[in-house]
């Protein structure tokens, strides 16, 4: 028998795959896995194991309404009666209709990825979510204390330390006192992501809950998941800026070019200088390429003695301290002050113009090329005790923290004074 579609409305589509199991699986779509064809929330990992089931799509940010799943419990009867033992599984929006349709399903096991209370502001605060509240669809959506029943098994994989999951893990315990809770920490709201394997999620659904077993299990996972190391560098970075270096030199993995967008690199790159030298590993590891350049001469210094580089990596002008440029000399160039001209790095016997437009996204240009639309040269200016750079009427500034900027007014934060680098 095929898989088919049993049920849909406007809200959700519901797909029946059929399988060998005694254990029909309810499997609860989320924001992402919405309803396409006949796709089904973890359907591989479903598919491996066999399993009977029911996929819950839904096909707008609906969060499951109540009578959707009314009807779709009424067009199911020919099925459920087939099946004594019931499980759900479903992440943040598929968690909480996990949790909350558990008493008219008959579902034995909930497992339920970071799921929301409720996205009514009047219930709670989640900026997130709350925008795809509808009075006329979500009315008294809340899971309430009648939704719940003693017999039936609770899981709940949430990070702790994520406010806004966490103030809906807070309500859940109160209506749920035999709740069973596993903590994923520093992994934000991408548990289902951080945790995707088929052999764990046979786990979830079938193992019995001993949470030792099923920790030593999630760590496993997480070891090999390129999700959960991002989410530990961009929850620990801005508290623990030592803790990268640990995790790179600690463990393997490798993250895709676009893990990162432009500015999370530059926090990056800015945590690696100031605190080990740079190895193209670690760069590899957290998916940023390389341009290497020749070791370089001389430093600008600005007036809190940082030196004035141009990052490779970042594609930026920077100002760092003379140890860490020492360290990270393949990375980042010193400019170079020959008096009153176009701003030149020299990478690879090769000379380049640095460029930049409003939005002050910078380039690297050779002199012969033509310039694109909107980039336009950044100037240096010599004068008689120190140097400037301009972009239009604009000039560079520096401040104590070794951040850089354009402004409209000279000042002693926008000269830079030329000084031998130190061996």
């Amino acid at each position: 028998m095929e898989k088919q579609i049993i049920f849909e409305d406007d809200q959700i589509r519901v797909i029946y795959q059929p399988g060998s199991s005694n254990e029909l699986i309810f499997s609860f779509g989320d924001l992402i896995t919405r309803a396409k064809g006949l796709s089904i929330n973890a359907e591989k990992s479903l598919q491996k194991y066999d399993f009977n089931v029911i996929g819950i799509m839904p096909k707008q940010k609906s969060w499951f309404p109540a009578a959707s799943m009314q009807q779709m419990f009424e067009a199911l009867q020919p099925i459920l009666a087939q099946f004594k033992t019931r499980i759900a599984y479903g992440g943040s929006m598929g968690g909480y209709a996990a949790i909350k349709y558990a008493n008219l399903f008959d579902f034995q096991r909930v497992v339920s990825m970071v799921p929301q209370y409720s996205i009514d502001p009047e219930d709670i605060v989640d900026t997130r979510y709350g925008m795809f509240f509808q009075p006329t669809l979500n009315a008294n959506m809340r899971i309430e204390a009648e939704d719940i029943s003693a017999e039936r098994e609770y899981i709940v994989v949430y990070d702790p330390y994520c406010p806004e999951d966490r103030a809906h893990f807070e309500k859940l315990q109160i209506l749920i006192p035999h709740l069973k809770v596993l903590n994923l920490p520093f992994t934000g709201h991408d548990a289902i992501a951080v945790l995707a394997s088929s052999e764990l999620l046979n786990d979830f659904l079938r193992h019995p809950f001993d949470a030792s077993y099923f920790y030593q299990k999630m760590r496993r996972v997480k070891k090999n998941s390129k999700f959960y190391y991002r989410k530990v560098i961009e929850n620990l970075l801005s508290r623990h800026r030592l803790a990268l270096g640990q995790i790179l030199k600690n463990n393997q993995f490798q993250l895709d070019p676009q893990f990162f967008d432009a500015k999370q690199k530059q926090t990056l790159l800015r945590a690696l200088f100031n605190n080990k030298q740079v190895s193209e590993q670690d760069l590899n590891k957290l998916g940023i390429t390389t341009f290497m350049p020749q070791d370089n001469r001389n430093l600008l210094l600005d007036q809190y003695a940082h030196g004035l580089v141009f990052n490779v990596i970042s594609q930026k002008i920077e100002c760092y301290a003379a140890g860490v440029i020492a360290l990270n000399h393949k990375f980042l160039i010193p400019l170079q002050a020959k008096g009153t001209g176009v701003v030149i790095v020299q990478i690879q016997d090769e000379r380049y113009m640095v460029v930049m437009n409003d939005r002050q996204v910078m380039k690297l240009v050779l002199p012969q090329d033509e310039l694109s639309s909107g980039m336009h040269p950044i100037y240096m200016q010599k004068y008689t005790q120190y140097y400037t750079l301009n972009y239009k009427q604009l000039l560079l500034s520096s401040d104590e923290f070794g951040q850089v900027f354009f402004v409209e007014n000279a000042s002693e934060d926008t000269q830079f004074v030329i000084q031998p680098e130190q061996n």
